[in-house]
C-alpha cells in the first residue's frame, strides 16, 4: 500500500513541474545518533589461555613473593633494595624474547614437577651494579657495560638467583612444592628456543631499585608448564591454603628449627657494688667481697632474662653448674643485668 502525501508534499510537487524543476524530496527528520559499541580487539595469535581469576591469584601470590625477596636481597646486598611487581601478562614467546636486551643474563630454571623450563631474565642495568655491591662497592649511576658476564660475575650472580628460588619454592608452597634450580646461563635470549615462538606465556615483571638504579626482572612461565595445575591457581583454592590452621608437622619442622638456635647463657655468681677509685686500685690477686651466700642459688639468664636457679660445682675437672629449677620473681632480688650486645 502506498503512502499518502500531504498538502506540502503535493504543492511543491506541482510548483516543481511548473518550473521545470526537479521535485524536491521533504525534509526528513534525523535518526538518533546509535550509541557506540565498546568493540575489543581479538587476536586469535594470542589467545588469552590463562584465566583471569588464574591470573589475578598469580599477581597476589608474586606481589608477595615481591616483598619477601626484597628483604632477602637487602640483607644479602646490606643496602635498601625495592622489589616491585609492576604487571603480570599473557604473550607469546617470540613477543617476550625480542624485548629483551643483548647481551643479558638468561637464566633456564628446571622447576620439577612442572613440565618444560622456567626463565629468569636479569636486566644488566641492575645486575652490574648489584654485582659491584657483592665485591665491596657502591652503587653508582654509571651506565653498565654491555658485554657477557664472565666466570667470576657468573658466580656472583648465582648468589642472587639463589635467593631468587628459595623465596620463590616458598612462595609457590601453598600451590605446589617446587624444587627450582638453574639448568645454564645465556646472553643471548634469541639463541634460546625452549617452546615454540607463538606459544603462550605469562610474563611476571619485577622492578628492582637499588639506590638511584633501576632495571627489570622477567619471569616467563609457559602456559604448557603450569597448564596441569590451573585449577589449583583459582583464587579460592589458593585462599584457602593460607586458611588452614598449622598441622603437626609443620609444628614440630618449626620447633626443630627453633631448638637448634644458639642463645647466649649467663650465670651470674654474685653482685656487689664498689667505688670507681677502688675499681681503678684492683690489682691481680685482689679479693671482691660480697654479702651473696654460699648457699644461695645462682641465676642462669638466657639472652638476658632470668630463666633458671643453680648451684655451682665441677664435671670431669670443668667448672659447671646443675639446674635446680624454674626462677621465679619473688625467690631472689635479682639486680645483676648482664651485657647481651653481641661483638659487630
Amino acid at each position: 500500500m502506498s503512502d499518502v502525501l500531504s498538502q506540502a508534499e503535493v504543492e511543491n510537487l506541482l510548483n516543481a513541474i511548473d518550473g521545470g524543476e526537479e521535485p524536491r524530496a521533504a525534509p526528513v527528520a534525523a535518526a538518533p545518533p546509535r550509541p557506540r559499541e565498546k568493540v575489543s580487539v581479538y587476536d586469535f595469535k594470542r589467545p588469552e589461555r590463562v584465566g583471569k581469576e588464574q591470573m589475578r591469584s598469580l599477581q597476589t601470590m608474586h606481589e608477595g613473593f615481591g616483598r619477601n625477596f626484597g628483604a632477602a636481597l637487602s640483607a644479602l646486598l646490606r643496602t635498601m633494595v625495592e622489589v616491585k611487581l609492576t604487571s603480570v601478562d599473557q604473550l607469546t614467546f617470540s613477543e617476550f624474547v625480542f624485548s629483551l636486551e643483548n647481551p643479558t643474563c638468561f637464566n633456564l630454571i628446571t622447576a620439577a614437577p612442572l613440565e618444560g623450563q622456567l626463565i629468569l631474565d636479569i636486566n644488566p642495568s641492575i645486575l652490574f651494579p648489584m654485582i659491584d655491591r657483592l665485591l665491596g662497592g657502591s652503587i653508582s649511576s654509571t651506565p653498565p657495560a654491555r658485554r657477557p658476564l664472565t666466570e667470576i660475575e657468573l658466580r656472583l650472580v648465582s648468589r642472587i638467583t639463589n635467593l631468587f628460588l628459595n623465596e620463590m619454592q616458598n612462595a609457590w608452597e601453598n600451590v605446589l612444592p617446587l624444587q627450582l634450580s638453574v639448568d645454564r646461563v645465556e646472553s643471548n635470549p634469541q639463541l634460546v628456543q625452549i617452546i615454540p615462538a607463538n606459544e603462550v606465556i605469562v610474563l611476571v615483571s619485577f622492578e628492582l631499585t637499588v639506590g638511584e638504579m633501576r632495571g627489570m626482572m622477567n619471569l616467563c612461565i609457559p602456559f604448557n608448564s603450569i597448564e596441569r595445575v590451573s585449577g589449583k591457581l583459582s583464587s579460592n583454592n589458593w585462599v584457602s591454603y593460607a586458611k588452614k590452621p598449622a598441622s603437626a608437622e609443620s609444628m614440630q619442622r618449626i620447633g626443630s628449627r627453633i631448638a637448634e638456635a644458639a642463645v647466649e647463657v649467663v650465670v651470674e655468681l654474685a653482685s656487689t657494688r664498689i667505688s670507681t677509685a677502688d675499681m681503678l686500685d684492683l690489682r691481680v690477686g685482689d679479693i671482691i667481697a660480697s654479702e651473696k651466700d654460699v648457699n644461695e642459688p645462682l641465676v642462669v639468664y638466657v639472652e638476658g632474662k632470668p630463666k633458671f636457679l643453680a648451684s655451682p660445682g665441677q664435671l670431669k675437672g670443668r667448672k659447671a653448674i646443675q639446674v635446680k629449677g624454674a626462677y621465679q620473681p619473688h625467690d631472689i632480688r635479682v639486680d645483676f643485668q648482664p651485657n647481651t650486645t653481641k661483638p659487630s
